[in-house]
C-alpha cells in the first residue's frame, strides 16, 4: 500500500496478516497530489499542486528523482504515456498537453486543446 502525507513524504505499507510496517521512501517537501503507477508497477510519479513531478521506483529504493518541474500554478495532472514507461504526458488548465521523457525529464512535445480542461 502506497500513501502520501501532506507534508510531501511517500511512505509504503507492508501488511502480511494482521501485521504491518511502514517504511519512508521519499520526502519531497511539497504536498503530493497524486500518485500513478507505471502500467507494469516499476515506477511512480509523484506530482505535486506546484508542477513538479518526480519519478520513484519501489525496487530501487532510492530517492525520488525530479523529472520536471512546470513551476506553473495552471498544472493540472500527469501520467504515464503507454505503452512502456518512457514518457509522461502533463495537462494544464489551460488545455496545453505536454510529453515528457521520464528518464532525464527533457521535453518533447506539446499540443494545445484551445480549451480550458478540468478534472472531475
Amino acid at each position: 500500500l502506497c500513501f502520501s502525507a501532506q507534508e510531501g513524504i511517500l511512505l509504503f505499507y507492508h501488511i502480511k496478516d494482521l501485521q504491518y510496517e511502514i517504511k519512508i521512501c521519499a520526502d519531497i517537501s511539497q504536498p503530493i497530489s497524486s500518485l500513478i503507477f507505471s502500467p507494469d508497477y516499476t515506477s511512480l510519479l509523484l506530482v505535486t499542486d506546484q508542477g513538479t513531478v518526480y519519478s520513484y521506483r519501489p525496487a530501487h529504493s532510492g530517492e525520488a528523482v525530479k523529472l520536471l518541474d512546470t513551476s506553473s500554478s495552471c498544472f493540472l495532472a500527469a501520467d504515464f504515456l503507454t505503452p512502456g514507461n518512457n514518457y509522461c504526458v502533463s495537462v494544464t488548465i489551460s488545455g496545453e498537453v505536454q510529453v515528457w521523457s521520464l528518464e532525464d525529464g527533457t521535453f518533447l512535445s506539446k499540443l494545445n486543446l484551445g480549451t480550458e480542461v478540468h478534472l472531475p
